[in-house]
């Protein structure tokens, strides 16, 4: 039986090609490291031409400007003379390590059955080994919030780091919030139903809502109450009163926002962000009134109406960080999985139209981690945060300049090989042989 098993391992290693895994997650970081000599970007709108930078143990202990500074280099020294350095790049609400192959339903564990789903946690799903995480490094996206689908309450993100054995080595922010989809007042007809084509009223908008206040409302009730039972989702809740979590609400229409603001006030929400948002600047009054933060969605978007401008989607955060919100980018939608390593270069789009290239950079780095309720130690290039970081070639928000040397989360110099990089290596040496072989003859 043994010879028989060996036998079939080797004719389906045949068959499939070589078995891989993503890279072992790097050691602890074992001596001081000094980069040197680069322009260092810190994420909070600051920039020094000139750098130093060292951290050990897996914390940064210097930022300085070389220039000015008798500071003696510790460790292992990186010069990185007209490089780039950069905090390392946020992505929130993301599916990242909860769907590996979308057609194949055993990587599918983004969402759940059923509308009331506040106790589930995508933690426990995620997917450390994921091949499509670990393609996020080369492009300096090292930290991710991830994010359950489906439902009204889909459930609980956490943040990790994209360099971990597992889910408990990833964590860097267990169950840090709860996210609502909240209802469409308009939805698109179903003509395979026989109606008609184009957006029209939802009737059930009202109710919907109701539905949603009404869990609220018996989740309280439940928790003041013996709680003789056990009651999964009311217990969730818990936390989301207390102000232990925060409320991630995923709107985009005016009147929903508006309806979205007021539910805040009427459960006594300590904390509320938007996702997406796209018509949050027609209320930036309620937003700033109500101190509500916005993750808005991802510029390489077409416009959502027809009477909008054609650059609608590339110029919301821009509008609303100048109306003083507290704004970040993130990247769901269509193929978000893939284009979450994308998430400099909707910086850049900002940037492209408009934005000042430093405080686009916040958008990705320093706004949302503070968005996140991470901030203390990661989102910027400081004394006494986290040594998450990397170096680029040239601008990281330009895929021309995003050529990423080296990458360090919490101190320790990950991979920035994936998948992808190796297939990249491999068929660039068939055509350089190639063309070799030619002009041999």
């Amino acid at each position: 039986m043994k010879i028989y098993r060996i036998v079939i391992i080797m004719m389906l290693v045949s068959f499939t090609g070589n078995i891989t895994a993503q890279q072992t997650p790097a050691p602890k970081q074992s001596e001081a490291v000094t980069i040197v000599g680069a322009k260092a970007h810190l994420g909070n709108g600051e920039v020094i031409e000139n750098s130093l930078i060292i951290f050990e143990n897996g914390k940064i202990t210097q930022v300085m400007d070389a220039l000015t500074t008798k500071m003696q280099y510790r460790g292992e020294i990186i010069n990185a003379e007209g490089k780039h350095v950069y905090p390392g790049f946020i992505a929130p609400n993301s599916t990242l390590g909860l769907v590996e192959i979308a057609a194949v339903r055993a990587t599918d564990d983004e969402d759940e059955i059923g509308e009331m789903l506040p106790h589930l946690r995508s933690l426990i799903a995620y997917n450390a080994e994921s091949k499509i995480v670990e393609s996020m490094r080369p492009n300096g996206v090292l930290i991710g919030q991830i994010t359950p689908r489906g439902g009204t309450v889909s459930g609980t993100s956490s943040i990790v780091q994209f360099d971990a054995w597992n889910w408990e080595d990833a964590a860097i922010k267990n169950d840090d919030g709860l996210h609502i989809n909240w209802p469409n007042s308009f939805k698109r007809g179903r003509w395979w139903l026989g109606e008609e084509r184009g957006m029209k009223p939802n009737k059930e908008y009202a109710d919907q809502v109701l539905k949603l206040t009404q869990f609220f409302n018996n989740s309280r009730a439940f928790l003041a109450g013996e709680q003789k039972e056990i009651h999964l989702p009311f217990k969730a809740m818990e936390t989301v009163f207390t102000g232990q979590k925060k409320v991630y609400i995923h709107v985009n229409g005016e009147k929903e926002i508006l309806d979205a603001i007021q539910f805040k006030k009427d459960q006594n929400l300590k904390d509320l962000v938007l996702v997406g948002a796209y018509n949050a600047h027609k209320v930036i009054d309620k937003l700033k009134e109500n101190n509500i933060a916005v993750l808005a969605q991802r510029p390489h978007l077409t416009p959502n109406n027809d009477g909008d401008h054609y650059d609608a989607s590339y110029k919301l955060a821009k509008t609303l960080f100048n109306a003083g919100i507290l704004v970040g980018l993130e990247s769901s939608g269509q193929m978000e999985t893939m284009n979450t390593r994308n998430l400099p270069f909707y910086a850049g789009t900002v940037a492209a139209h408009g934005m000042d290239k430093e405080d686009a950079l916040k958008l990705i780095t320093s706004n949302t981690a503070k968005i996140l309720g991470i901030d203390e130690f990661v989102g910027t290039l400081e004394q006494g945060k986290d040594a998450t970081l990397f170096i680029s070639d040239g601008d990281a928000l330009d895929m021309r300049g995003n050529i990423i040397t080296k990458a360090f989360i919490q101190g320790r110099e990950v991979s920035l090989e994936s998948h992808q990089t190796e297939l990249y290596h491999r068929y660039s040496n068939k055509y350089k042989t190639q063309k070799e072989n030619q002009i041999e003859k």
